[in-house]
């Protein structure tokens, strides 16, 4: 591989070093590696088999990642009805009908992700569907994907009528007469995927995959964490990998399920070793997938005191405390990464308690474990994070009062729990390790308007709003390094990646300006002109 020097603009080469960022103006890579900076990487733009590149006054950064993403759901999507761009339920329904018309021979209806906001209670009626698929069984799921809506014909072809229970850790909503509504949650809504509806075709999947990574690339990431992966799923990526359909890395976090978590055990033993045994830079399968919890929206998350608009409630717990820890012990003896989802302040602190066991119960070393999404912590629990040495990962785009916010999360946890969320400048200046991800496609795949929330705590498109939680924002330095250096200790390569320092390996991006130099609502829509991963060119504009 020859030289690749970078000159005419700045080089970020660290956000956050001792403090400050720090910068140069000219940067080399060789053999996918940083080799020089400065004056050192100038000389080398004069050798024989050097390729300089101007970056026109714009800057080479590190490359960002995503720390908690679901690429295979967000690349499968486009093979469904168009219903995420819907501006109602009434969008919602035309999509679908559109679809319907133009594939007459689907046996079945595969979409997502829609807005539940468009319905009270998050609630949709297979009626409402019935009237423009008929007999054709629909699936379509909410923008959390926690939760489905289904047509009658669906509600059929599973078997589900008003004598079936609710499945353990599921939902199935009802109406007033125990019929089945049409709404399934959680385990509900999962079993049905996975039992009931086809999966797509291995090719169909293969292209959704390919056509992630490359809007990944596009967007200059160079790593994304598969946060929910299935039995069905390792092929596709093994077959990707082999194929080189992978422009960014991955790596895949096995879903742990409570009723079987010991026979797990050495099945994922078996299937990381399948992937080492690859032997492919771009695809890992280092983590287990933790489930502790569901969403607030739908009161599934789980509380430690009950919901304020639902007084009997305090959420659906997808785990025993003393199974979560236990099985958090043995993932961990076998040296794998935890990665818990925790959305409710008892699900956050059965994570960390599970954690805290597991390091209790086995020797000392490195470890990288993760809780995904922190979404409601209670105060008491923030400076655990820095005790254990866990890594926060948060979703920073959610860290706005956006509709959902005003009409669905703040009503259902009340006050002052309400205050409780995204707690990110508490724990980052609590020392932790915090790591950004959108969790794609719940939201964003793009990294930048939720840098931009972080960093404001309200919408780029409304740059004269008030801060939600002004104390919890972060400056521009610390959002971007949780997608670099965060992102680089989550994907157990704080030595090798996260920086452009000489002896790093060479992930950037370039971008037309300096992201911590800007207003922050211009990060939003700043240009990539350019990723290189391992000193590969994986975009150009």
């Amino acid at each position: 591989m020859s030289t690749t020097v970078f000159t005419g603009g700045t080089i970020l080469i660290d956000p956050t070093h001792e403090g400050a960022p720090r910068t140069s103006d000219a940067i080399a890579f060789d053999g996918g590696t940083v080799v020089a900076l400065g004056a050192e990487a100038t000389a080398l733009a004069e050798t024989a088999d050097a390729t300089v590149i101007d970056l026109a006054g714009g800057t080479l950064a590190p490359a960002p990642g995503d720390g908690h993403a679901h690429p295979m759901l967000g690349g499968v999507e486009a093979l469904g009805p168009a219903i995420r761009a819907a501006a109602d339920k009434q969008g919602i329904i035309d999509a679908v009908a559109a679809w319907k018309a133009e594939h007459p021979e689907a046996e079945w209806i595969v979409g997502g992700s829609y807005d539940a906001t468009f319905s009270e209670g998050g609630l949709f009626d297979a009626r409402w569907l019935d009237e423009v698929t008929g007999d054709t069984p629909t699936i379509l799921r909410a923008w959390d994907y926690h939760t489905a809506w289904v047509n009658s014909a669906a509600l059929a072809a599973g078997g589900i009528t008003a004598d079936t229970p609710d499945p353990e850790l599921g939902r199935i909503v009802r109406r007033a007469d125990g019929s089945p509504l049409g709404t399934l949650q959680e385990a509900a809504a999962n079993n049905f995927l996975a039992d009931v509806v086809p999966a797509f075709p291995l090719e169909q999947r293969l292209e959704a995959i390919e056509r992630a990574t490359r809007a990944y690339a596009a967007l200059g990431m160079t790593w994304v964490q598969d946060a929910w992966v299935e039995p069905g799923d390792l092929p596709v990526y093994l077959a990707a990998a082999e194929q080189g359909r992978l422009h960014t890395r991955i790596n895949l976090a096995f879903r742990a399920d409570p009723a079987r978590w010991r026979e797990q055990l050495a099945e994922f033993t078996s299937s990381r070793a399948r992937v080492r045994s690859l032997g492919a830079e771009r695809l890992s399968g280092e983590t287990i997938k933790f489930f502790v919890d569901g969403v607030i929206e739908s009161h599934t998350a789980a509380l430690l005191a009950p919901y304020a608009d639902l007084p009997s409630e305090t959420g659906l717990p997808n785990w025993d405390a003393a199974e979560l820890s236990a099985a958090a012990t043995a993932f961990d003896a076998a040296g794998f990464q935890l990665h818990l989802h925790a959305i409710g302040d008892a699900a956050n602190r059965s994570a960390l308690d599970a954690i805290e066991a597991a390091l209790a119960a086995n020797p000392a070393r490195q470890r990288d474990h993760v809780i995904a999404h922190v979404a409601l912590l209670d105060p008491a629990d923030v400076a655990r994070f820095a005790e254990l040495d866990v890594i926060a990962n948060f979703e920073p785009y959610w860290a706005q009062c956006d509709a959902v916010m005003r009409d669905l999360t703040i009503p259902h946890l009340g006050h002052p729990r309400e205050e409780w969320q995204y707690l990110i400048g508490s724990v980052s200046r609590s020392g932790a390790t915090i790591s950004f991800g959108s969790d794609w496609p719940v939201t964003t795949i793009d990294w930048r308007p939720a840098v931009s929330t972080a960093i404001t705590r309200h919408s780029h498109e409304e740059p004269g709003a008030d801060a939600w939680l002004p104390e919890e924002r972060v400056d521009a330095a610390t959002a971007y390094a949780a997608y670099t250096r965060g992102i680089a200790r989550q994907a157990l390569a704080a030595d090798t990646r996260g920086t452009l320092a000489v002896g790093r390996t060479a992930d950037a991006v370039w971008l037309a300006e300096n992201p911590l130099e800007i207003a922050a609502e211009a990060i939003a829509e700043l240009p990539v002109l350019g990723t290189w991963l391992a000193g590969e060119r994986t975009f150009t504009p």
